[in-house]
């Protein structure tokens, strides 16, 4: 006897629907599962077995054919068992056929019939409302999903829950759609602080300009001198998460695994700060099954490569386009997958392999040679797309053991929110678009300087020999600066200001 019912496979971070048909029929008893499955789904046979059997189900041995549909479409990860194990029944008459056409069903099975936490839960909620389906999935999931709305969802404990719903002797638990409040939700509740970080006024102020413009920030400094601290207290003087920001986040933390137990707590403003050891792939994304790289993983929030030059040069080479375009493809032969890479990059590293080529008190160990292949490892135009490149020193005594108050996070992030709020008005009312995502065109409507800043900004063109990202760089910089101190116009100050931040173009590695 042949059924079908449906289950959904995450590729990338889209859910697509999958028809599982189930075929019990006289032969030789073995399960054969087709449609391009991997290893994991291959082995749903022995769970599914297992799982029958411990729920009270006794089958004649028959050959089973279970076909994952479309079948030119790699499937992967446990989630179709509760499927097939459903599928299987159907056909030997245990469930009603009529019933699965429904719904769509998601689950791994432990050997007890009991349903475990799966990934993706929140697109496939998404896809069973675009296909007008119900969905039946893991208890563990149900916070999940309620974040999507405008469809039916139930949630159970083991599979033979499931067989009594369909057959209607017992009912479901239904989700309940989440209605969160996401400004109060998402506000920074970090353990850490601006307040925190003494001295290092220069990169504190470069650190509130990228917050407030979105732009890129090179910390340059010795060993111990604040790099890491600043770069870690970026998200608390960020905005709070939009609802447009939120689901972007949820739904690739969903595929990603990372929303453990239902936990939407962990749904936040992200800070990533990948080993440099990491692979091309796992920076960017990519492998046999594309999966999100940490590129992806830092979507919205702040991506942190702490000791910049030691990362391998292929994978500071892939990050080129997606600092410029706030996405990444990903080609393969079949398909191709577009990962979202919107991203605050915050690079810190030495000035030199030992780290004390400008400390006034250490003497540098280092050779010229070795000085100038450490430099080299960043090409040029990967530190074009650096917006600000701050030179850090070393933290003197005085500032550490300074009983003045240091501005806190709160402080910061108050200019800030104002400085967004403006450039909300300027690109009309989207909150997502800063200056340093402005294009040509709008470069030229909101970023006119005086006279004064006109010649500023040429003379720096031919002493610091620019490229035309540079120079556009400077426009959005001071944009941001002027932004933040609430004037309309751009000045000759914050060309000023917006031109220091570049010189390391010329001083470091020309």
């Amino acid at each position: 006897m042949l059924s079908s019912t449906y289950s959904a496979s995450c590729v990338g971070i889209d859910a697509y629907l999958i028809e599982i048909e189930v075929d019990v029929a006289n032969g030789l008893p073995q399960v054969a599962i087709v449609g391009l499955p991997d290893q994991a789904v291959r082995e749903s046979k022995e769970r599914v077995r297992s799982a029958l059997k411990n729920s009270g189900f006794s089958l004649s041995p028959k050959k089973v054919t279970v076909n994952l549909a479309p079948a030119d479409l790699k499937k992967e990860g446990p989630a179709f068992d509760l499927a097939i194990a459903l599928g299987i029944l159907a056909s030997s008459g245990f469930v009603k056929p009529d019933e699965l056409e429904k719904f769509l069903f998601l689950g791994e099975l432990a050997l007890d019939g009991s349903l475990r936490e799966i990934k993706g839960a929140l697109p496939t909620a998404n896809l069973a409302r675009r296909k007008n389906l119900s969905l039946i999935l893991p208890e563990p999931n149900a916070q999940e999903a309620s974040l999507i709305e405008g469809v039916s969802m139930f949630t159970a404990r083991t599979l033979k829950e499931v067989i009594l719903f369909l057959n209607g002797e017992s009912n479901l638990k239904k989700i309940v759609h989440a209605d969160l409040d996401h400004q109060s939700d998402m506000s920074p509740k970090e353990d850490c602080d601006f307040s925190e970080v003494k001295g290092q006024f220069h990169a504190k102020r470069a650190a509130e300009i990228a917050a407030s413009g979105g732009h890129n920030l090179l910390l340059i400094g010795p060993p111990g001198g604040g790099k890491t601290m600043i770069a870690r207290r970026i998200p608390t003087i960020l905005p709070n998460l939009s609802q447009a920001e939120y689901f972007d986040i949820a739904k690739i933390y969903s595929v990603s695994g990372l929303i453990s137990n239902g936990n939407l707590g962990a749904i936040k403003r992200p800070f990533r700060s990948p080993h440099h050891t990491i692979s091309a792939i796992g920076l960017v994304g990519g492998g046999s099954f594309p999966r999100p790289g940490e590129i992806t993983l830092a979507h919205r929030g702040v991506l942190f490569l702490d000791e910049f030059p030691e990362f391998r040069r292929d994978a500071i080479e892939a990050l080129r386009a997606p600092i410029e375009e706030g996405w990444i493809l990903i080609s393969r032969a079949k398909m191709n997958f577009v990962f979202p890479a919107q991203f605050l990059t915050v690079c810190a590293m030495n000035p030199c392999p030992c780290g004390y080529l400008t400390s006034p008190k250490r003497a540098c160990r280092c050779t010229m040679s070795q000085i100038q292949k450490y430099h080299q490892k960043i090409s040029g135009p990967i530190l074009d797309r650096l917006d600000l490149h701050v030179e850090m020193p070393a933290i003197e005594y005085k500032d550490l053991a300074s009983p003045i108050p240091q501005e806190s996070s709160s402080q910061i992030r108050e200019r800030v929110l104002k400085a967004r709020k403006i450039q909300a008005g300027r690109f009309q009312n989207d909150l997502e678009k800063t200056n340093a995502l402005m294009t040509a065109k709008e470069i030229r409507k909101y970023c006119a300087a005086n006279s004064a800043g006109k010649l500023l900004l040429e003379r720096a063109m031919k002493e610091l020999d620019l490229s035309a990202r540079g120079y556009h760089k400077i426009l959005k910089i001071s944009r941001t600066i002027a932004d933040l101190a609430e004037s309309e116009s751009i000045r000759e100050e914050h060309i000023a200001e917006a031109i220091q931040y570049r010189t390391l173009d010329r001083n470091w590695f020309g």
